[in-house]
């Protein structure tokens, strides 16, 4: 079920969360005087990122790349600092498995990583000596390589030309599936993906980048132990880069970015040294910002009739309704209070009590949020999936038109033939019940999918529904429910109306490759 389809993105951020913490507590660095404190921040830092929050509840892979990226760079980083454990593997060990999880990224970004690192430290020879990066790729290359010559050796040519060519190559070239952002995009999510403690990761960018600059002349290099800083600064550096220079750019392209994040925030918030000024100007920030956020849930009537989702267009009103608003405002005050509060400390100004009322956040506003979008979202697919599966004649075809769900497929288990809105999505439906071959069913021998039946199910949204070429086609409403209603149709209809389109000029193009595709 979905909870289990979600299982790995959430396991996954907890592990990365638990070694985040281990690290800190045993080479926090210099000038830490709690390092369990610390290693508490940098923990919470991490598991509070709203990136986190919301990538580690749904059935992508991103979570689980940020993970095994993460947890392989550290564990390189630890045998660079203690080297007589000799556990060096480990780190290309789960490497091996962050590429399976999502391809080569994984090897580009350690490799940047450590290039920026060895830089920073110059001390390449050390680094070499003690990751033992040829070994390691090694073991990489053996976990990963034979999935993939597998995967090769049953698809063939379009696993090659989809995966490596598609979702890798061209994602990197050319913008992808309309997901073209500015070349400032990943500024941006830096500093949404800290919320709300952005000023402590730019106070620690701002120490990493004149240590880096700094490189070019002679300047006291920091022993192993004392680098962490150094280290998860060139790996937020390596994302940045790479990502800002892809032509395809999604939110999700900073994940593996948060943990460095997360040190780097703890570090500086925990340090006592020079900064002290640094960290009074980064705490009177947060306490403004937490003010801010506070005011704005405080006055929800000018910004809740903004929220325009065709998918969930009650939400605004739900929310009124609920108590979401009013605990999200009640905690951000308390949050900002505490802030406030530690700006008057002497000394010992610390943010893990700033992160506990937020804690109390995810629990009292994140999860019902959540729960309330399922409610509106989701639920109905849900609906609508049970009705059609008990309303199924044998072997009518079902497709989905309009809003194309791909879990209506995971819900009812069947083949879901999903188009769009427009007129030659509905020339492509009809031209595919009575054309394609596909493999389907316990049995999967090739069959045509739609020959063997007068009717076809159709999954249609309302406003879908509504345009000219969508109606007129007679329709048995069997449900409705939410903004969906399930048709049946009889294909003699649909085929006129398609005969009619062409009629116009509009012809079918599914036989024609999309990488895309539903």
């Amino acid at each position: 079920g979905t909870w289990s389809a979600r299982l790995p993105s959430a396991i996954s951020s907890l592990v990365m969360m638990l070694l985040l913490g281990d690290t800190l507590m045993k080479w926090p660095g210099k000038d830490i005087p709690y390092p369990r404190r610390t290693a508490v921040v940098g923990a919470l830092a991490f598991a509070l990122s709203p990136l986190v929050l919301i990538w580690s509840r749904i059935a992508v892979s991103d979570a689980l790349l940020c993970s095994t990226l993460g947890v392989s760079l550290l564990l390189n980083w630890r045998s660079y600092v203690n080297p007589l454990k000799n556990d060096w593997y480990l780190g290309w060990l789960v490497l091996g498995l962050s590429v399976l999880t999502k391809g080569p990224v994984s090897i580009v970004l350690t490799g940047m990583t450590f290039i920026l690192f060895g830089f920073i430290q110059q001390d390449y020879l050390t680094i070499i000596r003690r990751i033992k990066p040829f070994k390691g790729l090694c073991i990489t290359f053996l976990v990963s390589f034979p999935w993939y010559l597998a995967e090769l050796f049953v698809e063939g040519k379009p696993f090659w030309d989809s995966f490596f060519g598609y979702h890798n190559f061209q994602r990197l070239t050319t913008v992808v599936n309309s997901h073209s952002q500015p070349w400032w995009f990943f500024i941006m999510m830096l500093l949404i993906a800290s919320f709300p403690f952005t000023p402590f990761l730019i106070i620690g960018l701002f120490k990493y980048f004149t240590s880096f600059f700094k490189s070019f002349r002679q300047y006291s290099i920091p022993k192993p132990e004392q680098s962490l800083i150094n280290f998860t600064g060139s790996w937020l550096t390596s994302v940045f880069l790479l990502f800002t220079l892809a032509a395809t750019k999604l939110p999700s392209y900073w994940l593996p970015a948060v943990p460095a994040s997360a040190i780097i925030i703890a570090l500086i918030a925990s340090k006592k040294d020079k900064i002290e000024d640094q960290q009074l100007v980064a705490h009177s920030i947060t306490a403004f910002v937490l003010l801010l956020f506070a005011i704005i849930f405080t006055l929800p009537g000018t910004w809740l009739p903004l929220l325009n989702d065709p998918e969930m267009p009650n939400l605004a009103n739900q929310l009124i309704d609920s108590r979401i608003i009013a605990n999200a405002r009640i905690i951000l005050y308390l949050s900002s209070f505490i802030a406030f509060y530690n700006l008057l400390k002497i000394k010992d100004k610390s943010i893990y009590l700033i992160q506990f009322p937020l804690i109390i956040f995810h629990f009292l506003v994140m999860l019902p949020m959540w729960n309330l979008t399922d409610t509106l979202r989701q639920k109905p697919v849900r609906q609508i999936a049970e009705n059609i599966v008990l309303s199924k004649n044998k072997n009518e075809p079902i497709a989905m038109v309009g809003i194309r769900k791909p879990s209506l497929h995971f819900y009812t288990k069947e083949l879901i033939i999903y188009e769009s809105n427009d007129k030659k999505s509905l020339v492509n439906l009809s031209d595919r019940l009575r054309s394609e071959y596909r493999h389907y069913g316990s049995k999967p021998s090739p069959k045509f999918i739609g020959r063997d039946s007068s009717t076809v199910l159709i999954a249609i949204d309302t406003q879908t529904s509504s345009l000219s070429h969508w109606q007129g086609l007679e329709p048995q409403e069997i449900v409705r429910i939410g903004i969906y209603r399930v048709w049946r149709l009889k294909r003699t209809n649909l085929e006129r109306r398609e005969t009619l389109l062409r009629s116009q000029g509009i012809s079918s193009d599914w036989r024609m490759p999309r990488n895309e595709r539903f």
